[in-house]
């Protein structure tokens, strides 16, 4: 228990000293007057939904807040998962407590930190926030156990283990998706094979070839000695025109050859993948089977201790099977034989041009925000201001949109400004800031002849959706619709615009419609900003939203009721 009484007679003979020697007069006291409400909490760290990323198991945070009361405080009790960590019950400041508290037992895992409050009159106040501490990464995908992204460092990301380096391999700044391994002679990684030893097994990565040397080990799981009926090995043969992929799997009495396909030498990077199960082993080739052999059973892993990558050594690398130059990017192993489907899927995720078919009548844009800003309908990455990121709690999928101070996206409108326009997405509040924009195709300077805007304004327990609109003579308000806040839940947010009205939508249903004399004017209106109303409508405080959004679709035509409600049920 913190006590502060000792202080205030030291510390007013120094406020007072201070006062006087710089002209500025003495503390007045304020007759008290009726105590009329109760304590008021503000959490300022963690906030409701923080995901602290630190690679300790256990972490240290600042937790910081403030309670104030229209008379005096009594008692402020602070508790972390329903613990309490401290209590303050004097108070140098008797209408007004600043906390900041260094909290060192945070671990993996959801937490609930709450502030409990009482005035001297008894009335108490209550304030929590939700928040986690998860590690960098989180798998994205069903089996994922092993992920090596290589920028610029050679650590697993799941569990948090850097690889042994052998030689001096390197990076290239030129990677699939940021930096990449970069091959070099003699050299290579290993890992302990203790947790990839399942009964079954397939890895997938980006790999831009280089054909010298002729021959190369990629990945190679493989006992010591000349033993191919334990573990695998997947390698390179050919020459400087024609390089062909083939797999060895050991099965305990046999061994199993998969003898792959050919890519062309020199090539761009490609999509390597295979998949061992108890009854085959495939190859692939950019998302596409490549060959198939039966096996006879499940994978022997007795003696298997590592694995290498970049190349067969230490255990493979005869027959020339050594160290690859080559380069290799977003590396990622499973414990299960993934589909065809599943394949695909987290090659689309590594950067290969994905095709994504619209879903919905109309539909001409369409962000999941899944771990990146990509819009998928045109494979257009969103331009980043600032530093806004992704939270894991999202409502579909691995990841969405998290909003930060003064960041947010901006993407082209060529595709969007047509007669009619609708925006659907979900959204997770945080209401402070209190107003800030969300959806912006605005001109420059204050110009709301033109284009849209949709935003929000409020304070910390209600928030009002707004939406603006310029049919070029005039502008429309829409004043929309209230949310509470602080909520934990989802909401599905969506506004539709035609040449006669514009609607806002708050779950589904209609918060409020306002007629339009014409369709929208788009002059001057060459980009769209996601999470802010900046650069061109952040005027009266329409700024950076810190709130978190997701499944963000466009369409150039006024949805009904009923097909954003079919959009809702789809994505719930």
């Amino acid at each position: 228990m913190k006590k502060f009484s000792k202080y205030i007679a030291l510390s007013m003979l120094l406020i007072t000293a201070f006062a006087c020697n710089n002209g500025i007069d003495d503390i007045t006291p304020l007759k008290a007057g009726p105590d009329e409400s109760a304590p008021v909490i503000t959490i300022k760290y963690p906030l409701e939904g923080t995901q602290i990323m630190v690679t300790s198991p256990v972490a240290s945070i600042n937790i910081k807040f403030e309670v104030t009361d229209d008379i005096e405080i009594s008692l402020v009790k602070v508790s972390f998962d329903g613990t309490e960590i401290a209590s303050y019950n004097n108070f140098i400041d008797y209408r007004r407590l600043v906390g900041n508290i260094l909290f060192n037992q945070v671990t993996n895992g959801e937490h609930t930190l709450t502030v409990v409050a009482t005035d001297l009159d008894g009335k108490t106040s209550t304030r929590s926030v939700n928040f986690m501490k998860v590690p960098p990464y989180q798998p994205k995908f069903n089996g994922e156990i092993f992920y090596m992204p290589f920028d610029g460092d050679y650590m697993e990301l799941i569990t948090q283990t850097e690889a042994t380096k052998v030689g001096n391999p390197g990076f290239s700044g030129s990677g699939k998706s940021g930096q990449a391994y970069a091959g070099a002679t003699d050299s290579y990684l290993t890992f302990s094979a203790t947790n990839l030893k399942n009964s079954q097994f397939s890895a997938a990565f980006w790999y831009k070839p280089n054909a010298s040397p002729t021959r190369a080990g990629l990945i190679s799981i493989s006992p010591v000695g000349e033993d191919r009926t334990k573990g695998l090995r997947f390698f390179r043969e050919g020459s400087s025109t024609s390089q062909r992929f083939k797999l060895n799997v050991g099965t305990g009495s046999g061994e199993t050859w998969n003898d792959g396909s050919t890519i062309d030498i020199p090539n761009t990077w490609v999509h390597l993948a295979f998949t061992i199960s108890e009854t085959a082993c495939i190859i692939y080739i950019n998302g596409e089977v490549a060959l198939t052999a039966a096996t006879a059973g499940a994978i022997d892993w007795t003696g298997c201790n590592t694995i290498s990558i970049g190349s067969g050594a230490p255990n493979f690398a005869y027959w020339d099977h050594k160290s690859d130059l080559s380069l290799f990017d977003e590396l990622r192993i499973f414990n299960k034989a993934l589909s065809q489907i599943e394949l695909q899927a987290v090659m689309a995720d590594g950067g290969q041009p994905q095709t994504y078919v619209p879903k919905y009548n109309g539909e001409v844009f369409y962000m999941p925000f899944d771990g990146n800003n990509k819009e998928l309908i045109s494979q257009t990455d969103a331009t980043a201001v600032g530093t806004p990121g992704f939270a894991g709690q999202a409502k579909k999928g691995a990841n969405a949109y998290a909003g930060a101070a003064d960041s947010y996206l901006i993407f082209p409108t060529s595709t969007l400004t047509g007669n009619a326009f609708s925006a659907v997405f979900w959204y997770k509040p945080n209401a402070n800031p209190d107003r800030a924009g969300l959806i912006s195709i605005s001109p420059t300077g204050e110009d709301r002849t033109k284009g849209l805007r949709f935003f929000r304004e409020g304070n910390a327990t209600s928030q009002r959706f707004k939406l603006n609109v310029g049919t070029g003579a005039a502008e429309v308000w829409n004043d929309g619709g209230t949310v509470t806040t602080p909520t934990t839940d989802w909401v599905h947010l969506a506004f539709t615009i035609s040449e006669t009205a514009c609607v806002i939508y708050i779950n589904g249903e209609i918060a409020l419609s306002a007629n339009l004399p014409g369709a929208i004017d788009w002059t001057g209106c060459s980009s769209i900003s996601i999470g802010s109303g900046a650069p061109n409508f952040a005027y009266w405080d329409h700024k950076s939203d810190l709130s978190f959004m997701d499944e963000l679709r466009f369409f150039n035509k006024a949805l009904s009721q009923q097909e954003i409600q079919t959009i809702i049920d789809d994505e719930n």
